[in-house]
């Protein structure tokens, strides 16, 4: 299998970790020998409810037997898609309520961009130095990663760029911005929260001059910093939440929300000014719905708070400078960027699945589902530990 899949599949990199796969279950991923691994990525944060949630996986099935695409997205009334956006609704803030199902999360940016040009009838974006919000396009323009961005250009124009956490770039957010994105947390830039009530600020400076905050939840979203949404923790409501990753419960999907009002002026002069085929796909949407039931009826949520605090007692080590991030977005900051290479090489031939952030070296992803127990956080730190060890000696 992994000489085909090098030959036949196109990579995302010269060096793939390229394990095979068999089967998973819960926080395990199994490889063809029947040896396990214990997962502390979850799919780069997509696996919410671990591998193969009995409820997520019964949704597919039943709604497999019902009907599977019928007509392309925003036609047709289809149960799954409408439960979906009506719960999501009645967990967000007003006046969030309307919410245009995607493909992705880099889909629904682009969607939330487009919206924020359309609403206001402006052009200029601004985003967050150092920010991530996908490889599209329009999410490509939003970086500033010259080497990512330059063998793509021409990108889209009118874009500007920001400190994160600096209160003195808020004056550069005028009456020709459109809209400000930034992610409630800094994702690949290394876990990056915001302080000093930034969000709050931006918000306020936005309505001062017209603009339009959209906040990327991709990552923090779906419970995995102690609330549903990162930027509850942060006292203040954005215009436009976009979301991805988590919310399908290891199945492809992603969104943005918005007020009606907002969200409205997406469908009309020009008609269909956003448009998809596969957005809100029953079957996806069914594994969405049960992953919101789950995380809305249980008390996961809740529980990342304690996780995150029995990994931040357990991974002190001479290697690790700091570990930023908040619940189950966690990301231990090492000596090094090669300290880092070998922990996460090592680890995986240790059983224990560790990752990468894309733009800080000295980082490590821990991002678990969030029906990781106890005892098996004390197993894969122990991993951790063990490794950094012998990379110390």
């Amino acid at each position: 299998m992994k000489q085909d899949f090098l030959k036949y599949q196109a990579q995302t990199s010269p060096f793939p970790l390229a394990l095979e796969v068999s089967h998973a279950s819960g926080s395990y991923i199994y490889d063809p020998a029947g040896k396990s691994y214990l997962d502390f990525v979850a799919g780069v944060s997509a696996c919410t409810l671990g591998h193969c949630h009995p409820r997520v996986v019964n949704a597919i099935k039943q709604q497999a037997e019902k009907y599977l695409h019928v007509m392309v997205y925003g036609e047709y009334a289809q149960g799954p898609a409408v439960d979906l956006c009506k719960l999501l609704a009645s967990q967000l803030p007003a006046p969030l309520e309307k919410t245009y199902l995607t493909n992705s999360g880099t889909e629904a940016i682009e969607g939330a961009l487009k919206l924020a040009r359309r609403y206001t009838g402006r052009t200029g974006i601004i985003a967050a130095k150092s920010a991530y919000h996908g490889n599209t396009m329009g999410s490509l323009s939003l970086m500033t990663f010259e080497e990512r961005q330059k063998p793509f250009r021409p990108l889209i124009g009118d874009v500007s760029w920001i400190e994160f956490n600096s209160e003195e770039d808020l004056q550069n957010i005028t009456e020709h911005t459109a809209g400000v994105i930034l992610e409630s947390i800094q994702g690949g830039a290394g876990f990056i929260q915001p302080q000093n009530d930034y969000l709050k600020k931006v918000k306020a400076r936005c309505e001062e001059v017209g603009a339009l905050l959209i906040l990327d939840e991709i990552q923090p979203g779906f419970g995995r910093t102690g609330k549903l949404f990162g930027f509850e923790n942060f006292d203040m409501v954005p215009d436009i939440v976009v979301m991805g990753k988590g919310m399908g419960g290891g199945m492809p999907i992603g969104a943005f929300t918005s007020s009606s009002a907002i969200m409205d002026t997406l469908s009309d002069n020009p008609k269909m000014g956003h448009i998809t085929t596969f957005g809100g796909n029953p079957v996806i949407a069914a594994a969405a719905l049960a992953t919101l039931q789950e995380l809305t009826e249980s008390d996961l949520i809740e529980q990342t708070l304690q996780k995150e605090q029995l990994f931040r007692k357990l991974l002190v080590h001479p290697l690790i400078s700091e570990i930023r991030g908040r619940g189950l977005m966690l990301a231990p900051i090492l000596t090094s960027e090669e300290i880092v290479n070998e922990l996460v090489i090592k680890a995986q031939n240790k059983g224990l699945i560790l990752f990468w952030l894309l733009f800080e070296g000295r980082a490590v992803r821990i991002t678990p589902p969030l029906t990781i127990t106890m005892e098996e956080i004390k197993k894969g730190c122990g991993i951790i530990i063990e490794t950094l060890d012998s990379l110390l000696q």
